[in-house]
């Protein structure tokens, strides 16, 4: 088993480069989301107020034939500023967010609960110090699925949730609502490239694990009672293997049943209350 530095996976089946050009909007990506209607503000002059009144914001769709110029060139840069992420979408997938609403090229997505940036998670983790305890999640898609697990973070006294914004299901009405109230409690991180927050989340003197279904050692087997992070994949094909190869060790759990994978937020909840076990009787 490795040794853990100290300091300050789904658990399921295995599982473009930024176009370059003249703009100089920040690298973007797109996605495929669903169920956001509630969440959802349409048109440059309303995503632009939002913006200004400090709304707290999941991201940003711009359409690509959009010019960077006036209100456009201006939401980009407030969105920059606060860390908010930006898609880079065809007008079609505009079209699909807006509705019959005219989407002026711009389309955002408000959070019904505060988003958080890695600075902030990083004062948590230096406050925890040897406790500190992360849970990251790899794309996890199912709205219901991914508030159970911040359910299972929030009761497991986790300091915060991080998750990448590419294929991920958002923070909305009805994640809030399967969190039964965990999403306004707990931190959550929303960040442009997983593995590269895995990186940082070392850095500080985490120590990474991945849980996959033939991880290195049983679950049971290794020591949680330090800055640890686990790591979540999601429902279909577990954690990527960039995202892997950035863990400092992967974990299993033991099955014996003729399905040989469970739940995400199952494997979340045991994994994670094995994290409390190993704590309370140390």
């Amino acid at each position: 088993m490795k040794t853990p530095r100290m300091g300050p996976g789904s658990y399921s089946a295995h599982k473009k480069k930024p176009r370059s050009g003249q703009s100089q909007r920040p690298q973007v990506q797109s996605e495929n989301v669903a169920g956001m209607a509630d969440d959802i503000i349409v048109g440059r002059h309303p995503v632009l107020e939002a913006l200004r009144s400090g709304r707290s914001f999941q991201r940003v769709w711009i359409s690509k034939s959009a010019r960077p110029e006036g209100s456009v060139r201006e939401i980009v840069g407030l969105s920059r500023e606060k860390g908010i992420i930006i898609h880079d979408v065809p007008r079609a997938k505009l079209d699909e967010l807006a509705g019959s609403s005219n989407h002026q090229g711009v389309v955002a997505l408000v959070s019904p609960v505060a988003v958080v940036g890695l600075d902030d998670v990083h004062q948590l983790v230096v406050k925890r110090g040897l406790d500190a305890f992360l849970i990251m999640l790899d794309q996890i898609q199912d709205p219901q699925n991914l508030g159970a697990i911040i359910r299972v973070a929030n009761a497991a006294g986790a300091d915060a949730v991080i998750m990448p914004a590419r294929n991920t299901a958002p923070v909305n009405r009805v994640v809030q609502k399967a969190s039964a109230g965990a999403a306004e409690e707990i931190p959550i991180a929303v960040v442009p490239n997983l593995a590269q927050a895995i990186a940082t989340v070392k850095k500080w003197g985490v120590f990474v694990y991945g849980a996959e279904p033939r991880g290195d050692v049983l679950y049971t087997e290794c020591d949680f009672r330090h800055p640890t992070a686990l790591i979540i994949g999601s429902e279909g094909k577990g954690i990527r293997p960039l995202v892997r190869k950035q863990c400092d060790q992967t974990v299993r759990l033991p099955m014996s049943g003729q399905v040989a994978s469970l739940n995400a937020a199952t494997a979340c909840a045991v994994l994670a209350f094995e994290v409390v076990r190993q704590r309370q009787t140390s």
